[in-house]
């Protein structure tokens, strides 16, 4: 509870430091935040494959959000990063699939993702389009994993798996809008909406683990 309650005042100064303009504030602040997250997962860590991959996660979260305190110098490793991040929370979300990825969120997420294309495609510079076409394709996969863990837990295991998925559409969320407000011009607040998603997506990625004790 402390940590929680921690991470989510680092994230609200962090919020308002971004909107208001004192940048070291605002930087030393969000770094904070993922590091609470990264701490409160480590707490809860059960010694098992699942806990290391959402720790590893987490960790290149933590680099990408280091990177991308310069937005324009730091997209691509920040991308890079975060693509690492999806990659090791992939491979967690997927380690207790029995049948696949389920076929109606691996749908909608497909669909979700031709309709962002279809607005952001012409304003995406000619040399991030690959780069951000393996982003999203690893988001995406990621998240849709997560929703087919959620659909095939067990009873017992269903509210991690639920939490877990939750993250994971809450990442794209967040991430929907960072795209929106980089390549199609400012969104007013961005800075809110896509913090708030973004630590609320960790949060819930990081309760899915479940400590053996």
């Amino acid at each position: 509870m402390i940590l929680t309650l921690a991470a989510a005042l680092s994230g609200a100064v962090s919020i308002v430091a971004f909107q208001t303009g004192p940048w070291m504030v605002a930087a030393i602040s969000k770094a904070l935040t993922t590091i609470l997250i990264i701490t409160y997962a480590a707490w809860r860590e059960g010694g098992d494959g699942y806990s290391r991959a959402i720790l590893a996660g987490l960790v290149a979260s933590l680099t990408g959000d280091v990177f991308l305190l310069w937005p324009q110098q730091g997209f691509l490793p920040g991308l890079a990063a975060f693509l690492l991040a999806h990659l090791a929370y992939l491979h967690a979300f997927t380690g207790g699939l029995k049948r696949g990825l389920a076929l109606a969120p691996s749908i909608g997420y497909a669909v979700y993702t031709v309709v962002a294309f279809g607005f952001l495609w012409s304003s995406v510079p000619t040399h991030l389009r690959a780069p951000v076409i393996v982003y999203v394709a690893a988001l995406m996969t990621m998240a849709a994993a997560a929703a087919a863990r959620a659909t095939q837990a067990k009873p017992e295991k269903a509210l991690p798996a639920r939490t877990a998925a939750l993250g994971a559409a809450l990442f794209v969320l967040s991430d929907t809008i960072l795209a929106f407000d980089k390549f199609m011009g400012p969104i007013a607040f961005a800075h809110v909406f896509i913090l708030a998603a973004y630590w609320l997506a960790q949060w819930a990625i990081a309760s899915s683990v479940r400590p053996e004790r």
